[in-house]
């Protein structure tokens, strides 16, 4: 059988493995198609992960390609992550950063920070744009610190073979590699590549995990995942992912940072203090990108 979105979960003994399954939902942002998972109807977070979208694949012509203009954030931290494809982030730090494949950058905004994501040196030429833009609540304790930016070039990710699976350890630790990217909760973010026939089983040690098909098909329990599915953990359950041809897949997870509001750009555990974000954007009261006199106003 093929699954599909359910709005209930669906831990059962023959399915013991999968808590819940999420389907993403198409959204044109103007000429560039991205997929949301998270947050969703049916589950706002896995672990820290609030919001998660698949962009593209896209193809742009000469001088075309993104152009997100400067925008806030509140309380969380944002991975970007590209399997293709080039993005020239600039930040209110004064930090000018280009993120390719395989690279990390992580901006945490904290009480505040502006950015924009716009292409990259690619912009001259035909390109594709293909990636996961992650953001992840801040525990409470982080949700005010001071905002920073860090840069992660993709050599200095683990990259290594399990059980015949190539695997990017991007965010943690698994199967006795970590990776170097900061975290503030327990997290988990993981690529993996399966050939056809391949099986992996994943992480057990943290507390939320769930698993993106980017490509191809995964079975999980009696069910296939396709491209686009998000298959949710049931608690203190591993999930074993088996690929029944080459695919492409995404794993998140880590601590449940409890409860968390979500308007726009901002996260906080409190409404008020989203309220107050809005108020200061809207009143100028946020640093700017240095040169840039462009942004995006409230909706």
């Amino acid at each position: 059988m093929t699954y599909q979105a359910a709005n209930e979960p669906i831990c059962t003994p023959s399915r013991a493995a999968v808590e819940l399954i999420i389907e993403s939902k198409a959204r044109d942002l103007g000429g560039f198609s991205v997929s949301r998972v998270l947050p969703s109807a049916q589950r706002r977070m896995v672990g820290p992960f609030i919001f998660f979208d698949h962009m593209g694949p896209a193809v742009f012509a000469p001088g075309e390609g993104i152009a997100v203009r400067p925008h806030p954030h509140i309380g969380l931290s944002t991975v970007t992550y590209l399997f293709e494809g080039e993005i020239m982030h600039r930040d209110s730090l004064g930090f000018v950063q280009p993120i390719r494949c395989g690279a990390v950058n992580l901006m945490t905004a904290g009480r505040g920070i502006v950015h924009s994501e716009r292409a990259g040196a690619d912009l001259d030429t035909a390109s594709r744009l293909h990636g996961i833009q992650s953001w992840m609540a801040l525990p409470l304790e982080q949700e005010e610190c001071a905002p920073d930016f860090e840069h992660y070039p993709s050599t200095e990710l683990p990259e290594f073979e399990q059980d015949g699976v190539s695997i990017r350890v991007i965010m943690g630790e698994a199967y006795r590699r970590e990776s170097p990217v900061r975290q503030y909760a327990p997290t988990l973010y993981l690529e993996c590549r399966f050939p056809a026939g391949a099986s992996l089983t994943l992480p057990d040690h943290y507390e939320e995990v769930a698993a993106y098909v980017v490509s191809g098909d995964i079975r999980i329990d009696d069910g296939i995942f396709s491209a686009g599915l998000m298959a949710v953990g049931c608690p203190g359950k591993a999930l074993r992912l088996e690929a029944a041809r080459d695919s492409h897949v995404m794993v998140i997870g880590g601590a449940n940072l409890g409860k968390r509001h979500i308007w726009w750009n901002f996260v906080s555990s409190s409404k008020q203090r989203i309220e107050q974000a809005r108020d200061d954007w809207r009143e100028g009261r946020f640093d700017m990108v240095p040169g840039d006199s462009e942004f995006i106003p409230l909706p």
